[in-house]
């Protein structure tokens, strides 16, 4: 008797026509090496040479379109570009569209993010960027309330990214600002008051002065342990 379970049946792929095109495109810029600003055949070259119709071929383009992978020129016709590998991500990060799995692992991200950037920021920091801090964290020991001291708090942070001087950083920091501020006014409905780590902005800031990388690292663990604790 066979065993219930033996049937063995290839899946149906469920691709259509235009996922295949746009894979055969992609495999086909990719080995050609095309960099920006190099031409790529037009639609009837490529549907001839794929079998398809000009509408799949388009289709599979306006995709590569959206990603900023080609573009077209005037008097050039569809080139190679430059993608902007951030604009997809800044049309999507709103906290209020993600899941609360997905806000909780995009806050752990940023945790992750702020304990790797300690050598970028005694690379690249000096007297003026460390006023500047100095300065927030003058206005946040000032503060009245809780809402100012978060508010000098993702402020703090923010500056520690613009001081670090990676453009792409930077932009992916400011996509999760949101996500900071979110899960952060959500804590706050819980305990009246957001958490916060031995080690202050000041000490930070003081470590940034006078200490080393790895210091700076360690201090910025303690001063996000309250969150670092709530990883499950």
């Amino acid at each position: 008797m066979k065993e219930e379970n033996d049937l063995k049946l290839e899946p149906l792929s469920n691709l259509t026509m235009t996922d295949r095109v746009e894979g055969k495109l992609g495999k086909y810029f990719k080995d050609k090496g095309l960099e920006p600003g190099d031409p790529i055949p037009k639609e009837v070259e490529m549907a001839e040479a794929l079998g398809v119709s000009r509408n799949v071929v388009r289709e599979a383009l306006s995709r590569f379109k959206m990603l900023g992978m080609i573009e077209t020129k005037k008097r050039r016709g569809m080139i190679m570009a430059q993608p902007d590998i951030m604009n997809s991500l800044e049309r999507v990060m709103d906290p209020f569209i993600l899941s609360s799995h997905d806000r909780k692992e995009i806050f752990e991200l940023r945790l992750v993010l702020e304990m790797g950037i300690a050598h970028l920021l005694f690379a690249r920091s000096n007297e003026e960027s460390c006023q500047e801090l100095e300065k927030i964290v003058q206005r946040e020991q000032r503060a009245r309330s809780e809402k100012e001291r978060v508010l000098c708090d993702l402020e703090f942070h923010s500056t520690l990214y613009k001081i670090a001087g990676n453009d792409i950083l930077r932009r992916f920091q400011k996509l999760l600002v949101p996500i900071f501020d979110y899960e952060l006014a959500y804590e706050l409905k819980l305990k009246e008051k957001a958490p916060q780590g031995k080690v202050t902005h000041q000490e930070l800031l003081e470590i940034l002065k006078c200490g080393t990388p790895s210091e700076f690292q360690n201090g910025m663990y303690e001063h996000l342990r309250p969150h670092f604790d709530r990883i499950e």
